[in-house]
């Protein structure tokens, strides 16, 4: 089933409960644009808060995944050149919170799909999914030494968690180019696979997230960030309360039911 995303710059579509949401601007190595961003915006808001969708998989259209964004528009040829420097900050705040924020607070799963280059913010999207998987021919670079830019969307941030801090200084400083294979060995991506069958081994693995006891991954999803975010003893206390709660679900009593019949279960996300 097709979405309407409201520009031919971002398509979207729902099978299998996942929604694939594809960035579409493969002559600019679908670098983000004032068109197709806040489509991709509206598109994690609204699919992340779909109680029908049981994953997101986000990709790009042809060799690339996302180059970040458009150089051309960058410096005093920026619309946003007239704006003050503490408006400006505000509008950068609020775009990120509502990008990147919004995509790692979904709860489904959430599976980047890189067919080629993700660069820049580009890349921090890619970071901000749950997991990645790369064509073979893919590469990733932070790109923002080359534009004597900072960084924004969160990368430093989700490049330390990933990397760790050591790893995540050289990528940041070099901007150098990461192929695919060393993506895997630093833990970057969690899977290479040959070109031809990226699409479709990604769908494959949305869709058996997506099948699978949704409640129970919501509730793991919140136990992983608070291994990011809080000290053992309340990891361990909301681990408690989430595992009685994912206890009374119609997926757990289903899962045992299987279990003793010895057959697959057959989840409905309650």
């Amino acid at each position: 089933m097709k979405i309407d995303t409201g520009t031919e710059q971002l398509l979207c579509s729902v099978q299998d409960g996942v929604a694939v949401i594809t960035l579409n601007r493969p002559e600019a190595r679908n670098a983000l644009s004032d068109e197709l961003t806040p489509a991709l915006r509206r598109m994690i808001k609204e699919q992340g808060a779909d109680p029908a969708i049981g994953a997101l998989l986000i990709t790009g259209a042809g060799t690339a995944f996302c180059a970040g964004g458009d150089v051309k528009g960058m410096g005093g040829n920026s619309p946003k050149a007239a704006m003050s420097d503490e408006e400006r900050v505000r509008d950068l705040q609020q775009r990120q919170r509502t990008l990147t924020g919004a995509l790692v607070g979904v709860r489904q799963p959430t599976i980047a799909a890189l067919p080629g280059p993700a660069a820049g913010a580009g890349l921090a999207i890619a970071l901000a999914c749950d997991m990645r998987i790369a064509a073979e021919s893919a590469f990733v670079s932070t790109g923002y030494a080359r534009v004597g830019l900072s960084g924004d969307y969160g990368i430093a941030w989700l490049l330390t968690r990933l990397v760790g801090t050591a790893r995540a200084r050289e990528l940041m400083y070099t901007a150098e180019r990461v192929d695919a294979a060393r993506c895997e060995r630093i833990g970057l991506v969690n899977r290479v696979v040959p070109d031809g069958e990226l699409h479709q081994q990604a769908f494959d693995l949305a869709a058996s997230l997506a099948a699978g006891p949704r409640v129970a991954l919501g509730q793991m999803k919140d136990n992983l960030d608070d291994a990011l975010a809080v000290d053992f003893l309340a990891a361990l206390d909301g681990e408690a309360e989430r595992l009685v709660a994912t206890a009374r679900t119609d997926d757990h009593r289903e899962a045992v039911r299987a279990f003793i019949e010895k057959r697959p279960p057959r989840f409905t996300g309650n």
